[in-house]
């Protein structure tokens, strides 16, 4: 998965060298990071967890080096970068030939490095779209064609569920997401499926708002909408968003191969909840990970094309700030 996920960021790497030539120059924006300082940082995140040699830190550590200085940093060429990427994976790959137990506890910082990488693949893609970057289609996830819906909407019950994960027997798990504990749940009928563009767009019309720029089929779910647009489709719609423990309930006990399926994996979806700290909250050995954005971002749920296949899990929580279009975010609703 190391070796396929570097091969996955590499492939993207020359596909932006296509398009912007090797310097990989782009416009200083908050929602940006310079591309080579994106590829040796995935290096250097790895290195800092998993390798004897901690350095770089100067250029790379994300906790350290501000956003705005990093267009300015006398950072290595393409090629140096991707030498010292290869560097730093085959050191890894003979340290993990070495251990001795594959427990979750000897693989978590394998596994971190790992799902990082993914991560940074997939704002690498949906920045891509940003910058006219063409990304081949072999590099994009391509969810299974779920079952056609019989119903447009879906009746849960009232009762009790239990959100978030548990640390046995888990595989690997983010902090955000472990302290799973009882929560009630009243009765609620939720969408089968994100809402589409056929859906959205009379909503555009009617409250003059600006058109997309990328708007798909009209039954594709509607992507690049923010929290707030999002929520404001609810109000004119008379509906509302699901809370986070409603969208993971009703996708676990809906799933793809139901005679009533709760389709999801096409776009991230927006929940009504802040992301915050489940109970007995304790922070993993990366600190920056969730905290610092406790009570700032809105929890998203799902997963979308640029996302790996080995990070698509129902208990998954992704959290971004709420006027945020560039993501490949959507959203379902509940009845009111």
């Amino acid at each position: 998965m190391l070796q396929d996920s570097r091969a996955r960021t590499l492939a993207l790497a020359d596909a932006y060298a296509a398009a912007l030539g090797e310097a990989l120059i782009v416009p200083k924006l908050n929602t940006l990071n310079p591309p080579l300082w994106e590829l040796g940082h995935i290096a250097w995140f790895a290195d800092h967890w998993l390798c004897s040699k901690k350095n770089n830190d100067a250029l790379y550590d994300s906790s350290n080096v501000p956003h705005d200085t990093r267009w300015n940093l006398p950072l290595p060429n393409l090629t140096q970068t991707k030498t010292r990427m290869q560097a730093s994976l085959n050191e890894i790959l003979a340290k993990l030939a070495q251990e001795e137990t594959d427990s979750d506890e000897a693989l978590y910082f394998y596994r971190l490095a790992l799902f990082h990488e993914d991560m940074h693949a997939e704002a690498a893609i949906y920045s891509a779209e940003f910058l006219n970057v063409p990304i081949p289609q072999a590099l994009l996830r391509q969810p299974s064609k779920p079952k056609q819906p019989t119903k447009s909407s879906l009746s849960v019950p009232a009762g009790k569920w239990l959100l978030g994960s548990s640390k046995h027997g888990a595989g690997f798990v983010f902090d955000n997401e472990l302290g799973q504990h009882e929560t009630n749940l009243s009765a609620f009928e939720i969408d089968s499926q994100a809402v589409t563009w056929a859906q959205y767009l009379p909503f555009i019309k009617a409250t003059g708002r600006e058109i997309p720029k990328h708007v798909g089929e009209p039954n594709d779910a509607a992507a690049h909408i923010s929290w707030f647009d999002a929520k404001a489709w609810c109000d004119w719609a008379g509906r509302r968003l699901p809370t986070e423990a409603e969208w993971e309930c009703a996708a676990m006990t809906f799933d793809s191969q139901s005679k009533a399926p709760f389709n999801w994996g096409e776009v991230w979806e927006w929940t009504a909840s802040d992301f915050a700290p489940y109970p007995n909250f304790e922070a993993h050995a990366y600190k920056d990970y969730s905290e610092p954005w406790f009570g700032t971002r809105k929890v998203l749920r799902g997963a979308s094309i640029a996302t790996s296949e080995r990070m698509v899990h129902p208990k998954y929580r992704n959290f971004f700030d709420p006027e945020r279009t560039d993501i490949h975010a959507g959203f379902r609703s509940c009845k009111v």
